[in-house]
């Protein structure tokens, strides 16, 4: 009895159980008991609980967008041997609620073979209640069959369903290289869309990107009388803000009151969801969302094209600071010469105290010299309530003079882009076209803010010199400090032996 007998911890005494074994009905095999009273092989070869079950099936897959069809009519996109597809494989099967799914894993073919098989491990219960546990193979066998949207495309690759007009009334494009693009027309872009609804969320990203008005219309392609059912081509035309960073504008009186006496000249810092107004002289900043913009719809007195180059030739000590959307500015008098009239000296008050020093180059606008179109300003203007000059950021142009024709560490990357040449010859001139695009290059490495959501990829033929600067230490031409870039990877075709030394860092 004291065998059978242990002492736990508290002193009581628990006999210990001992599990007997049973010989099977059938082959004579001990074993553990169970309902049915038969070992397994003995059972398996008695009931099949995958009887009835799909062991082959059939399924559609779309070689163009590589998407799988979901009966009736939905085309779901999963990649090879993924989560998704073995999802998909599953819920394609029948009767499979009769059982109960225990493992599902791939079972390896050639990709090329048109094959996919899967393992499927199941558990049911059977004779007088005892649970088999079995595994079985499933075969998919796949035919090709485009989806309707690249059935369309292959028959006519201009079909859309959806078109987004974006439109800018301004002298440069440089706002439209923060977007990809896909037809490039006068004063825009054209987006073309196979839904509707990435036509809506495209707009619906616009207007938390820049300020924007848009419309839409829709016209009647075709219409099924016995299904009641329509065809429609949707035309969004978006419109964006014609005020662009480095702009001076001249506030009317109803928004500079409504502003706080703001201004009235202000130059734009940034443009986001909302304008960034700063007044040069006070360092008095406001915001303006694209619903207060739109209800007054004020112009720029002058843009960027318009900018003149002026000498520094002293700085006076900072009489102020102020930070706006955390960019840091210093309120300074200077005394500038514009570089075409260097024997006339102005003393004028500016918000780049902090980054001017004597002998410096700065842009700004010139503002009784300029051609000016405002009516505001002009009456300013002629009552002489306005400084003579402006200033909007420092130039580093004998900086860049030095490295000119040399690499810049970074790379951009654009989809193709399609010239409309149905306008009898008013496209973009080329040249201007890389003049702006080398204008907003420029704009990327002097403004961290405009690159935090641009992906700037590692430049292969740059080589970093003694030269390089950085922002912060007032030197030399701002660069972009080599960590914000993405390194790209390349892979050879030559041999998977070879791979690790055709990648890029």
């Amino acid at each position: 009895m004291s065998a059978l007998m242990d002492q736990d911890s508290s002193g009581m005494f628990k006999v210990q159980q001992t599990i007997g074994s049973v010989v099977c009905c059938k082959c004579g095999v001990p074993m553990p008991p169970n309902a049915a009273n038969m070992c397994v092989n003995c059972l398996r070869s008695e009931v099949d609980i995958t009887e009835g079950l799909q062991k082959s099936i059939q399924i559609f897959y779309c070689p163009e967008c590589g998407c799988y069809l979901q009966p009736p009519k939905t085309w779901i996109k999963a990649q090879w041997e993924s989560r998704d597809l073995l999802s998909f494989c599953i819920k394609r099967l029948k009767n499979l609620n009769k059982v109960r799914l225990k493992n599902a894993e791939f079972v390896w073919t050639e990709p090329h073979s048109k094959r996919i098989k899967l393992k499927l491990t199941v558990q049911a219960e059977v004779l007088n209640g005892a649970v088999l546990e079995q595994s079985y193979p499933v075969e998919y066998t796949v035919r090709d069959n485009l989806c309707e949207s690249c059935s369309r495309f292959q028959a006519n690759p201009d079909q859309w369903v959806a078109s987004v007009q974006l439109r800018q009334h301004v002298s440069h494009r440089r706002s439209f290289f923060y977007l990809e693009q896909i037809k490039q027309v006068h004063q825009g872009i054209d987006f073309f869309f196979g839904n509707k609804s990435h036509a809506d969320s495209f707009v619906d990203f616009l207007s938390k990107v820049v300020p924007i008005e848009y419309r839409q219309d829709k016209q009647l392609v075709s219409h099924d009388v016995k299904s009641s059912l329509y065809n429609y081509k949707y035309t969004y035309s978006v419109k964006i803000c014609p005020i662009c960073r480095e702009d001076l504008i001249c506030l009317p009186s109803k928004v500079s009151s409504s502003l706080g006496n703001l201004g009235p000249l202000v130059v734009c810092t940034k443009v986001s969801d909302r304008i960034t107004l700063l007044d040069p002289r006070t360092l008095r900043c406001a915001f303006l969302d694209a619903r207060q913009y739109w209800r007054s719809g004020f112009q720029s007195a002058l843009t960027s094209r318009q900018l003149v180059k002026y000498s520094v030739f002293y700085v006076e000590p900072p009489v102020g600071e102020a930070t706006v959307g955390g960019q840091k500015y210093a309120l300074s008098y200077v005394l500038i010469a514009r570089e075409s009239d260097i024997g006339k000296m102005l003393t004028v008050q500016t918000h780049l105290g902090h980054i001017l020093k004597t002998g410096d180059q700065a842009l700004g606008y010139d503002i009784y010299g300029a051609n000016v179109n405002d009516d505001e300003m002009a009456e300013y203007r002629l009552h002489g309530r306005l400084p003579e000059a402006i200033l909007i950021k420092k130039c580093y142009d004998k900086e860049r003079e030095r490295k000119k024709g040399k690499p810049r560490a970074f790379t951009t990357k654009k989809l193709p882009m399609e010239m409309d040449e149905s306008r009898g010859g008013r496209g973009v001139d080329p040249g201007k076209m890389e003049n702006e695009y080398e204008e907003f290059l420029r704009d990327l490495e002097e403004n961290p803010e405009l690159r935090f959501n641009i992906s700037l990829y590692k430049n292969k033929d740059y080589q970093e010199s003694d030269e390089t600067a950085s922002m912060t230490d007032g030197e030399g031409a701002p660069t972009l400090p080599i960590e914000e870039l993405f390194a790209e990877l390349e892979l050879s075709e030559e041999g998977e032996g070879d791979g690790e030394d055709d990648m890029d860092e």
